[in-house]
């Protein structure tokens, strides 16, 4: 209980001082709380403007969930077994490795223009930009997990016969296990961050989407309504990764 209580200090404080700084003051461009609440309110169920954003929020809101979840799925798929790889097999990192750790600072929004030229407009390069935002965490994770595994458990390991590709499976891969999982949870959160990016590649609908077609209409309320949504959505992914990795991770306490 005063957990909760302590959570929702500073956000209360925040909307405070953000409702004074911005009532009352006429063609202000920051609009106050109650305004960006009545547009939250009819984005999702209507009856206050009934423009052509009332009563959408779910379609925007399943639209980038299936980005974000699907670029995360593709991330997943190749940056947990290419991780495992390159931290496990020094050929593989010698030849792979260099090449990603100069391609990893490059940032999503430079890709958005190549990623238009590949992918075409529409959803393809939204996945393609979300799995990129998500890739690097999970993979970095992924290689750091592998590689800190004591090499004492692999003797031990040795000793009790458990040799080849069965220490892989019963010793490197769960010892892996903390690491990988704060790579997903970094992975997930980059995905949420990156989806206004992934958006702007002529995609009709999505928060991303509708936030930047609204500030080309100044419509600031729904800027902040979406911007809302998305770090909602993203805490509440957030809570689910923590909650199976609790469940599943129980014996390591390298994870809480």
């Amino acid at each position: 209980m005063r957990g909760a209580a302590l959570a929702v200090l500073l956000p209360v404080a925040a909307l405070v001082v953000w409702h004074f700084a911005t009532y009352g003051r006429k063609f202000n461009l920051i609009p106050p709380p109650s305004d960006v609440a009545l547009a939250l309110y009819d984005l999702a169920f209507g009856g206050i403007y009934d423009d052509a954003y009332s009563q959408t929020l779910l379609i925007h809101i399943l639209a980038s969930v299936t980005r974000v979840y699907g670029g995360f799925a593709i991330a997943v798929a190749t940056a947990l077994p290419l991780g495992l790889l390159i931290g496990r097999i020094p050929l593989i990192r010698g030849l792979i490795d260099p090449t990603l750790q100069v391609l990893r600072p490059i940032p999503v929004t430079a890709w958005l223009p190549l990623a238009m030229i590949m992918f075409g407009l529409g959803p393809r390069s939204a996945f393609f930009l979300v799995c990129l935002g998500a890739f690097y965490p999970i993979l970095v994770n992924t290689i750091f997990g592998v590689r800190s595994v004591d090499p004492r458990l692999f003797e031990a390991a040795s000793m009790l016969g458990c040799q080849g590709t069965m220490q892989f499976f019963r010793v490197c891969l769960p010892a892996s296990l903390p690491a990988i999982f704060t790579g997903l949870r970094l992975g997930l959160g980059f995905a949420w961050v990156v989806i206004v990016v992934g958006e702007m590649t002529g995609v009709q609908t999505g928060l991303g989407a509708i936030i930047m077609e609204a500030r080309q209409l100044s419509r600031t309320e729904i800027v902040i309504a979406g911007m809302i949504v998305i770090g909602l959505l993203g805490f509440i992914s957030d809570r689910a990764v923590v909650w199976l990795g609790q469940r599943l991770l129980r014996w390591s306490p390298n994870f809480v």
